[in-house]
């Protein structure tokens, strides 16, 4: 729903619009099927990283860590923003430079 308001005003997108319009499908994929409908649950978050990110987690322990990390406000729940933070992360990570808090 977003990304037709946003990216669909031309015929041809960019290579960024389009990475940015498969950000917000990805979240919008996998928020709200237990929780808020704009927020993704621990179980959501889980579903998620196994199937867009399967090297990501390697144990519970690991997605525990995680959700505590990206839950910013403590909600119990991981909203666009804390989930754009992970993706910033990693996106760092994996061009070699460290990401500052």
């Amino acid at each position: 729903q977003h990304i037709n308001k946003i990216f669909f005003c031309t015929a041809i997108m960019t290579q960024l619009e389009t990475s940015v319009a498969c950000m917000m499908k990805v979240f919008d994929t996998y928020a709200g099927k237990e929780g808020k409908p704009d927020s993704l649950t621990k179980a959501e978050v889980k579903a998620l990283l196994e199937s867009e990110l399967p090297g990501l987690l390697k144990n519970q322990e690991d997605l525990d860590k995680l959700f505590k990390e990206l839950d910013f406000n403590g909600d119990g729940e991981v909203d666009f923003n804390e989930f754009m933070v992970l993706v910033a992360s990693i996106t760092c990570v994996c061009h070699g430079r460290p990401c500052k808090k």
